[in-house]
């Protein structure tokens, strides 16, 4: 089993992950200003993240980590499901989770670590998701 998750892990991997760098810091640097500077509610906040994160993902992850040239409405609305999937799943599971771990802290701090832990959860999922149906190789 762990030799099959290793398989995953290579130059693809590291590739995904550098768009997400670069999705975090519009994406995130986003979510976090309307949540804490205009106290725009947890759900817009999240969803604008992935709006507009995905976006830029679509493009760089189709062209630059996968080196994907197919062309089809089909495939953007793979992305798009599956996007909205990982958030639905990572940010559902998120919040009820830290809220329930961090019942003794404020609204705003189990907000802000709910986006957080979402955050992280969704990476994982969306790598997956976006390797195994979005994009995949024929050979995988």
């Amino acid at each position: 089993m762990i030799k099959k998750l290793l398989k995953f892990i290579d130059i693809t991997t590291i590739k995904f992950l550098m768009v997400g760098v670069i999705n975090t810091l519009v994406g995130t640097g986003l979510m976090f200003i309307l949540y804490n500077v205009f106290s725009v509610n947890y759900w817009i906040s999240s969803a604008s993240n992935y709006i507009v994160g995905s976006i830029v993902s679509y493009f760089l992850n189709k062209y630059f980590t996968f080196q994907n040239k197919e062309k089809s409405w089909r495939q953007i609305l793979s992305f798009v499901v599956n996007i909205t999937i990982c958030y639905l799943i990572a940010y559902g599971a998120a919040k009820p989770a830290v809220s329930w771990i961090f019942s003794g802290f404020n609204e705003k701090i189990q907000g802000n670590l709910s986006m957080l832990a979402g955050m992280c959860l969704f990476v994982v999922l969306n790598y997956l998701g976006q390797r195994l149906f979005v994009f995949r190789k024929k050979s995988e």
